[in-house]
């Protein structure tokens, strides 16, 4: 599937989530399940830029806003949801926090494989013979390491 045609699939879930004959729970498992899945495919070798970090965070307060709806106040004026109240909802399991947990855990996949493996060799970078000039590209290993 191409991206152009993933980003349009993602829209048409995101304006069914608007939609008010969905109950809230099947818009929530569908979430988890499904779309939280695509979103992060690949998700243990990414180097997590701030840049990234920021895509990522607003994409699922989006999604979570539409699924929770507005909140009703004291005086009777409804207003968006904000973050903390989004974040004490899904009890802080933010796709960020995911996506460390599961680069960890490819981190320790890699660790436990044998010195000769082309896995362990690339992510060690010694693969490389001569590294591009100019500043350094943030290392996949030296992102993991600073969690």
């Amino acid at each position: 599937m191409s991206q152009t045609n993933l980003g349009f699939l993602i829209y048409v879930i995101i304006c069914k989530f608007e939609s008010k004959l969905v109950s809230r729970k099947s818009k929530r498992k569908l979430y988890w399940s499904e779309i939280r899945l695509i979103v992060v495919y690949g998700c243990e070798t990414w180097v997590l830029k701030e840049s990234i970090i920021q895509r990522l965070s607003v994409f699922e307060r989006k999604l979570l806003r539409k699924i929770y709806g507005a909140t009703e106040e004291v005086n009777g004026i409804w207003g968006i949801k904000t973050d903390k109240e989004l974040d004490e909802l899904i009890k802080h399991r933010n796709v960020i926090n995911y996506v460390k947990a599961e680069r960890l855990s490819w981190f320790g996949h890699v660790n436990r494989m044998p010195e000769t493996s082309i896995v362990k060799e690339y992510t060690n970078g010694n693969h490389l013979q001569v590294g591009p000039v100019g500043r350094p590209k943030s290392r996949w290993e030296d992102d993991v390491s600073q969690e």
